[in-house]
């Protein structure tokens, strides 16, 4: 690396890259600030490995329904990763090969949140035209929900919808940082004007939260990261109150699960009207710390951050994780490169 090159630099906790090897998992992850998939697992010899691959602005991920690979949306396009290889088969020392095998084309919709429903249909949040939605074979997109308080599908991001939960194989949930119905109209409420929707319902079930996002039904209850505060927790479905469970040293974005532990994506809030000024300021300043960019894992029955991964220097920003369940050491096919042109697989 030269000295006009950007520094880049991964440290783990201690017994991370333990913790990965008893729990059989790998991980993916997207920061759309330099467009990046990153892939983390272990080498043969144990150490960590990292994989990455560029995209223009990725952002949300999804396993596929057959949990074989994984969606990821991109600045203008979807992206169906599949794993070509088969059980015990290897590339080089690589278990897994994560080709994008589909591209789907929606245009620059700014699609956050991504989930398959009970059906395989890919479900997706349309930020840009604050909806729910999902591909079309002859149009970027077909809308499929919108909050009550949206009073027609318009390219404004009225109120910055942002995250979507599965219960069940079937839409349940949505967060949104405002109930906004104007043209960028959310940036107004950025401190407490967050709320969460029951699809099937329409009711706001939670509101007075701080730019809420990712939001996940999990073990019986509604996880969400009160982003603007630092704080990770479940919304009492009954009351609507927002419980914490933990405080995360940075803004809260990316949720994915793993028996007892939660991945929660970690970012440094960016100096600008979207993330300053949020009570994530203060409680940073309390606490006497500085945010951070990374994954903590946290015990889910203590709230304790167990492990974690940090990143420093050319990543400040995540926006999602997805676990890879029984993949020790994922490698991914990208564009830049032409190895897509020579990796050609056949069915059988």
């Amino acid at each position: 690396m030269t000295a006009s090159e950007p520094s880049f630099e991964i440290t783990t906790s201690r017994q991370f890259l333990s913790w990965m090897a008893e729990q059989q998992l790998s991980i993916a992850l997207t920061t759309y600030q330099i467009g990046k998939l990153f892939s983390l697992g272990l080498k043969p010899n144990g150490e960590l490995a990292v994989f990455e691959r560029s995209f223009n602005r990725c952002m949300g991920l999804c396993p596929s329904a057959d949990g074989n690979g994984f969606f990821m949306s991109s600045l203008y396009q979807i992206w169906r990763f599949e794993n070509i290889l088969q059980p015990g088969e290897l590339a080089d020392t690589y278990d897994s090969l994560y080709v994008p095998q589909l591209g789907i084309t929606t245009g620059d919709c700014d699609i956050h949140d991504m989930a398959v429903d009970a059906t395989g249909q890919l479900v997706f949040v349309n930020t840009l035209f604050s909806c729910l939605a999902t591909s079309s074979d002859t149009h970027s997109f077909r809308p499929l929900w919108q909050p009550p308080f949206i009073s027609r599908l318009a390219a404004e991001d009225r109120c910055h919808l942002n995250g979507l939960a599965m219960r069940d194989g079937q839409l349940a949930y949505v967060t949104a940082v405002s109930s906004s119905d104007a043209a960028d109209g959310w940036r107004d409420r950025r401190g407490d004007g967050g709320v969460v929707l029951d699809v099937q319902t329409n009711e706001i079930v939670a509101s007075g939260l701080s730019m809420p996002h990712s939001p996940r039904w999990y073990q019986g209850r509604l996880w969400l990261c009160n982003s603007g505060t630092g704080e990770f927790g479940h919304i009492d479905l009954a009351s609507g109150a927002f419980e914490p469970l933990t405080f995360c040293a940075g803004y809260l974005r990316g949720v994915a699960f793993h028996g007892n532990y939660a991945l929660l994506g970690t970012s440094k809030p960016r100096h600008n009207k979207t993330f300053s000024g949020l009570p994530l300021d203060e409680a940073l300043a309390q606490r006497n710390v500085e945010a951070r960019c990374g994954i903590q894992v946290v015990d889910l029955r203590s709230g304790d951050a167990v492990h974690w991964i940090r990143f420093e220097g050319l990543v400040d920003e995540l926006y999602d994780v997805i676990t890879l369940p029984g993949v020790r050491n994922p490698s991914l096919i990208g564009f830049v490169s032409d190895e897509i042109r020579r990796l050609i697989s056949i069915e059988t």
